[in-house]
């Protein structure tokens, strides 16, 4: 059943430009968030193989197990079943029917090379031997890099919910709480404010020599008076992700920690301000890093500026050096430097952006300023 007022009608016909233009014929899914944002539809990856294909003639076909079915009912678009049971030994004539039906054999068909499994390829390929099976991050990134007003809307829903979970988490940071003891708190409290359950990522909480690791994991160890604590969470909502940095001085911290922290808020603010429709994503790159270039640290900022954000906490666009894509209305990514002191500490600030008619608007405004919470 086709209904005019659901998103997936339109978001077909521009995988159906989109193929065109990059010469595929086809596209074959697994589960994932590109699976979700063409159909609604939720799956886990499992041993039971779930493939979706779609054309740029036919509807949008799908193989899977019958126990999964239940989730088809009152689709508002036309999606042709195949299902199969539990015996593995009748999983290949049932896909091999599904590729019969798409007629991909002999043509060109895009995956996502992160997402396919070798273990639907397999059923893939043996069903279609003359098919070639291509990389279509590029395409993909087209489709999904874009955001729509409703998109947006979730986003903004769940920057806000983190930043009422880090609020909240606040009180019960102090000297002699672990790590893990935070990131625990920490997770109640997004689940509390509105978070789907499952998480983008888990909170990355790391205090003194550890918050100069960017991506550490929350550990046994103690904070104590003098630590600088980074803090990077995010929440979900209607499954769009929010992805935050914030640090803080555990009592009074040393002069040159201080110092990197105003100078990476100073950098954080020139990415923000760079941004705006037209502008090259290198160049909030560029803005952000000559800052901390500027004042002397530049060895110590060792990542890019920023990642996109939307359906997955890292997706196109990458703020980065030598990426001249032009940022466009709709496009929401994180601006995030940092400076880390290998073995004493660190500071890193992020916030998540989205590209205007007019600029750019920052979906978070947390206070950037180093806190200083009770030793």
């Amino acid at each position: 059943m086709n209904d005019s007022t659901s998103p997936f009608a339109s978001r077909h016909a521009h995988l159906a430009e989109i193929l065109e233009e990059h010469n595929l014929d086809a596209l074959a899914l697994n589960p994932g968030p590109t699976l979700t944002y063409l159909t609604g539809l939720h799956f886990h990856l499992m041993e039971r193989p779930v493939i979706a294909l779609f054309t740029r003639e036919k509807p949008p076909m799908i193989v899977l197990p019958e126990l999964e079915t239940a989730k088809l009912t009152s689709l508002p678009f036309d999606l042709q079943t195949f299902t199969y049971g539990d015996d593995p030994a009748t999983w290949p004539a049932v896909i091999a029917q599904t590729v019969q039906a798409s007629g991909i054999n002999g043509r060109k068909v895009g995956v996502e090379p992160t997402r396919m499994r070798l273990l639907e390829y397999r059923y893939l390929k043996h069903a279609s031997p003359e098919a070639r099976f291509l990389h279509a991050d590029e395409s993909l990134a087209q489709l999904r890099m874009r955001k729509e007003a409703s998109e947006i809307a979730a986003m903004r829903k769940a920057v806000d919910i983190a930043q009422k979970a880090l609020l909240a988490t606040l009180p019960s940071i102090r000297a002699g709480v672990t790590e893990k003891q935070i990131a625990a708190e920490l997770t109640v409290q997004l689940l509390r404010a509105g978070s789907e359950p499952e998480l983008a990522f888990a909170p990355i909480v790391s205090g003194g020599p550890n918050s100069a690791n960017p991506h550490a994991s929350p550990s046994d160890r103690f904070l104590q008076p003098g630590d600088l604590l980074v803090i990077d969470w995010g929440a979900i909502y209607d499954g769009y992700v929010s992805d935050l940095t914030r640090t803080f001085s555990i009592g009074p911290v040393e002069e040159e920690f201080t110092q990197i922290g105003r100078i990476v808020a100073q950098a954080n603010a020139a990415g923000r301000e760079t941004a705006g429709p037209e502008i090259a994503a290198e160049e909030v790159d560029h803005a952000a890093r000559a800052v901390i270039q500027h004042a002397g640290y530049g060895v110590y900022f060792f990542h890019r500026t920023g990642h996109g954000l939307g359906m997955e906490a890292h997706e196109p666009p990458y703020i980065r050096a030598g990426n001249t894509l032009p940022l466009l209305e709709g496009m929401t990514f994180t601006v995030e430097p940092g400076i880390y002191l290998p073995g004493r500490g660190g500071v890193r600030i992020e916030d998540n952006v989205v590209i205007t008619a007019g600029g750019a608007e920052c979906l978070s405004d947390l206070p950037r300023d180093l806190i200083c919470l009770p030793a």
